[in-house]
């Protein structure tokens, strides 16, 4: 029953997004089984808690086929919210509070993390303001835990998501949401075999490379 509700919210995100938001969709690559094997999704570009309007850019049959499978680490701060909350862990019924820290939440998070699990997640770990930084003042950069979560898996596809950013929608702290905008989001699939090996995934250092490698990608890819 609560994968039934997942998807009745989930669904009913994306009617929302699709009747107030226009939507400028690129996929880099596009094949038949674009859609098809994913099994980790790091949407990057992280601005806003209303990001689930990006709903609107993913298929519905992505949502039947991998509701019951994605596991996602979520921001405790965030988590603890009486409104946003709730409709995360609503939409999303495995997901676990975590803290900035390498501490035991981190480490119960990749627990979770088994095969033919879906990990969805921000690697980034926080939102970007509007001047380009986070909310202590702090330059934005990408968190080596998906170099973790790569390290444990060995299939199917990663699935990376370039927000075009939701600032103009709604920015962190306020209120309420600006509708009629256009919301922007760029997708390219990759190999995670591939995607590895290309980086020596067995050698030292993978960690950083993995981090270097999506920071100069999301600066290539996300949508102007």
């Amino acid at each position: 029953m609560k994968y039934l509700i997942s998807l009745i919210l989930a669904f009913s995100v994306k009617v929302f997004s699709l009747v107030f938001f226009r939507l400028e969709r690129t996929i880099i690559n596009e094949t038949p089984d674009f859609w098809d094997d994913i099994t980790v999704f790091a949407f990057l570009n992280h601005t806003s808690l209303f990001e689930p309007l990006l709903f609107s850019s993913v298929p519905n049959s992505f949502f039947y086929k991998n509701v019951k499978r994605a596991v996602l680490p979520g921001a405790d701060i965030t988590l603890e919210r009486p409104i946003v909350g709730r409709l995360y862990k609503t939409i999303f019924p495995q997901i676990i509070g975590i803290t900035r820290k390498r501490d035991d939440s981190w480490s119960d998070f990749m627990d979770l993390v088994k095969p033919g699990s879906l990990v969805v997640l921000a690697p980034e770990g926080r939102m970007m303001r509007e001047e380009g930084l986070d909310k202590n003042g702090k330059p934005m950069s990408i968190k080596t835990g998906i170099a973790d979560i790569l390290s444990k898996t060995h299939n199917g596809y990663f699935l990376i998501g370039y927000s075009g950013g939701l600032h103009h929608v709604q920015r962190p702290g306020e209120p309420f949401i600006h509708l009629f905008k256009t919301i922007k989001i760029t997708y390219e699939r990759i190999s995670i075999k591939e995607y590895k090996e290309s980086l020596n995934w067995q050698e030292p250092g993978f960690h950083k490379r993995v981090v270097n490698d999506l920071t100069e990608r999301m600066k290539r890819n996300i949508p102007k």
